[in-house]
C-alpha cells in the first residue's frame, strides 16, 4: 500500500503585494537606464568616447535585460495548464540565460574595438565624457536601488540588478578615466578603460549562465545540502528510510523534491500524518515549498536514496518489421 502526496503554496495578498512593489521598481529601472542610455550614446558620438560608448552598449542591454526580466515575471503569473504544468516559472530562468549570452556578445564587440583604440588612439572631450558619465553612474544607482532588496532570493531579479550594477562600475570608470584624461591628455586610457568594462561583463555573464544552466540541468539548488535534508528526513518519528529522491529548481525561488518514504510497519496507519510533517519541516527549514512524497511499508523493498535515471531500452531495428 503506498500513499502520494503533493503539497505547493499559493499565492497570498503579501505575495501579490511584492509582485507589485517589484514591478514598480522594474518600471523605474526601465526608465531610467532608457533616460543613460539616450545621454550616452549622444555623449559617447560628442566626445568621440569609446567608453561612454562601450558604455552605453552596456545600457542598451540592461535596458533589454530588464524588460525581458519583468516580461519572465508577468509570464510566471499565468496559471499551469494541462500543456505546462509548472506555468511559465521557467521563462525567468530563459531570460537569465538570454541576458548571459547577450553580455557575452557585447563584451566581444567591446574587444574589439578597444583593441583597435589602443593600437591608434583617438582624442576625447574629457571634460564633456566627464558630465555625461556622473549623469549615468547617478542614474544607474538610484536604478539598483530600486532592484536590490528583491535580488538576493530571485535570479531574474539578481540578473537585472547585476547588469545595471555593471554599468553603475563601469560609469565610475569612466568618470576617472574622463578626469585623467582631462589633466593628462593620455587618450588611449580611453580604450584601457573600455577594457575594464569588458571584464566586468564578462564575469557577470559567465556567474548567469552558470546558475540558469545549472537550473536548467535540474542541479540540486546551491543553497541546500543534500545530506543534511535527508538525515531531517530520517529524524521524523515513524520514518525508516528515504529513497528514490530527488531535488531541483523550478525557478530561483521555488525548490521542489520528490521521494519514496519508508514508513516503520508500526505507523503504517499514520502515513499522512508522517507526510503532513515532512512537507512542514521541509517547508520550514530549507524553503521546498513543492514536495511529492510517496510513503511505502518499511518491509517493502527499497532503492538507493539517489535514483538513477535511464532510458527505456532501444528497440532494433528487427522489431520495426512486420509479424507475419
Amino acid at each position: 500500500m503506498s500513499q502520494a502526496c503533493c503539497h505547493d503554496h499559493d499565492h497570498h495578498p503579501a505575495g501579490d503585494d511584492l509582485d507589485r512593489s517589484l514591478s514598480h521598481g522594474f518600471y523605474v529601472a526601465i526608465a531610467l537606464t532608457a533616460v543613460t542610455l539616450i545621454a550616452e550614446v549622444a555623449g559617447g558620438l560628442w566626445t568621440n568616447s569609446l567608453a561612454l560608448l562601450s558604455d552605453a552598449a552596456h545600457v542598451f542591454m540592461d535596458l533589454f535585460a530588464l524588460v525581458l526580466s519583468l516580461l519572465a515575471i508577468r509570464l510566471a503569473r499565468f496559471p499551469a495548464t494541462d500543456r505546462r504544468t509548472y506555468g511559465w516559472h521557467r521563462a525567468e530562468i530563459m531570460a537569465s540565460l538570454v541576458n548571459g549570452l547577450t553580455l557575452l556578445l557585447i563584451a566581444a564587440g567591446i574587444l574589439t574595438e578597444a583593441w583597435q583604440r589602443l593600437l591608434h588612439p583617438e582624442a576625447v572631450k574629457s571634460r564633456e565624457m566627464f558630465v555625461i558619465a556622473t549623469i549615468g553612474l547617478v542614474m544607474n544607482l538610484i536604478a539598483a536601488a530600486r532592484l536590490h532588496r528583491h535580488s538576493h532570493d530571485d535570479l531574474n531579479v539578481r540578473s537585472a540588478f547585476l547588469h545595471v550594477l555593471g554599468d553603475a562600475i563601469a560609469s565610475v570608470g569612466v568618470i576617472a578615466g574622463g578626469v585623467i584624461m582631462l589633466y593628462t591628455g593620455w587618450f588611449a586610457l580611453d580604450a584601457l578603460i573600455s577594457v575594464a568594462i569588458v571584464l566586468i561583463i564578462g564575469f557577470g555573464a559567465l556567474r548567469l549562465l552558470r546558475e540558469a544552466g545549472h537550473i536548467l540541468l535540474e542541479g540540486v539548488p546551491a543553497h541546500l545540502d543534500l545530506n543534511r535534508v535527508v538525515a531531517r528526513m530520517r529524524e521524523v518519528d515513524g520514518v525508516s528510510d528515504i529513497h528514490h529522491l530527488h531535488v531541483w529548481s523550478i525557478c530561483s525561488h521555488i525548490t521542489a523534491l520528490s521521494a519514496h518514504i519508508d514508513v516503520d510497519p508500526a505507523h503504517r496507519r499514520r502515513q499522512g500524518e508522517i507526510v503532513g510533517r515532512l512537507e512542514e519541516m521541509l517547508a520550514r527549514e530549507f524553503h521546498i515549498t513543492h514536495t511529492t512524497l510517496q510513503a511505502d511499508c518499511a518491509s517493502c523493498l527499497t532503492g538507493p536514496v539517489i535514483q538513477q535515471l535511464r532510458h527505456r531500452p532501444r528497440r532494433s531495428g528487427h522489431d520495426h518489421g512486420h509479424a507475419h
